[in-house]
């Protein structure tokens, strides 16, 4: 049998498209699950900040957030909005940007770290966003973090130890530099194997399809 196909994912917690991305790519997956030689995947999700520059406690709506550092102005973020809200819901996902409480993420991307050497990184990965996005719920205080943490089985005086010490901090900027030293400026970006590079949220067939190539290759090489 063949080794599982590796994805490596960076991406950022406050990242509309890198939840549709995920989504998507979940969608993928199980689109090939019936196959008669299913394939085998390993995911990992790493650290990349959108805004590094981000206060932890921005005192301003979504719109006014995009215009102080996208520079959007307010017509455009909430044409964003809106039809990131559309895409959204087609992928499955409900977007709330009007109650989204806009933070820093480095925190949220520490906790991540933690959470995958418990075993637990997809499983909060997946509650961070959700928090994020639709339920309106602040994902850059270490108390917000505790409490999310526990939600998914992790140990709430372990997880405040470990952000309080920053235990994760350079593992978030490694993350980040290798990011840098790949070319990668804009998530979601999908390393498949180690050498298939998938930029954005594409659709679920796109991922469908290259998993299934990637699979059938290495079948072939392992038959050789």
């Amino acid at each position: 049998m063949s080794e599982p196909i590796s994805i490596d994912i960076w991406s950022d917690v406050a990242c509309p498209w890198c939840y549709i991305g995920k989504r998507n790519l979940e969608k993928g997956l199980a689109a090939t699950a019936g196959d008669d030689d299913a394939p085998q995947v390993s995911i990992t999700f790493h650290s990349f900040q959108l805004q590094p520059d981000a206060e932890v406690d921005f005192d301003g709506t979504h719109d006014e957030y995009l215009a102080k550092h996208v520079g959007m102005s307010p017509e455009q973020a909430a044409a964003s909005a809106q039809r990131l809200t559309q895409l959204g819901a087609q992928a499955g996902l409900e977007y709330h940007f009007d109650t989204v409480k806009q933070t820093n993420t480095f925190s949220a991307h520490e906790l991540l770290h933690f959470a995958k050497a418990k075993g637990l990184q997809h499983e909060m990965k997946e509650r961070l966003m959700a928090a994020h996005f639709t339920e309106g719920r602040h994902v850059g205080h270490v108390d917000d973090l505790v409490e999310l943490a526990v939600e998914v089985g992790l140990d709430a005086d372990e997880v405040r130890a470990a952000l309080e010490a920053r235990e994760y901090a350079d593992a978030v900027r490694s993350d980040i530099a290798q990011a840098r030293a790949f070319g990668i400026n804009g998530v979601p970006f999908f390393v498949i194997d180690g050498k298939y590079g998938v930029s954005g949220a594409q659709p679920p067939e796109a991922f469908e399809n290259v998993i299934r190539d990637v699979w059938a290759k290495k079948d072939l090489a392992a038959a050789e």
